[in-house]
């Protein structure tokens, strides 16, 4: 079953949340309607970047890795290169 990588950015701050899921606009609807507890006081959210993975476990090693980038050039190149032009 394919999973996937989402990076959501909150409309109140613009900060940045990276997760995995089965299902991103379930997951978007979890996060906004405050049901995260890490993201709950930053709502609203949009997705702002979706990957798709064949498996759980290889989306699990992406989100970790795209976490290890969160502040430094490799994530701001991943987000920029995902707006549209």
């Amino acid at each position: 079953m394919a999973h996937y990588v989402y990076i959501l950015q909150s409309l109140k701050d613009f900060r940045y949340y990276v997760g995995e899921t089965a299902d991103v606009e379930a997951r978007l609807k979890f996060h906004n309607a405050g049901l995260q507890r890490s993201t709950k006081s930053r709502i609203p959210f949009k997705v702002i970047l979706t990957e798709v993975y064949p498996d759980r476990t290889t989306a699990l090693k992406r989100e970790k890795e795209i976490k290890s980038w969160k502040g430094g050039n490799m994530f701001k190149e991943l987000i920029e290169g995902s707006s549209p032009a």
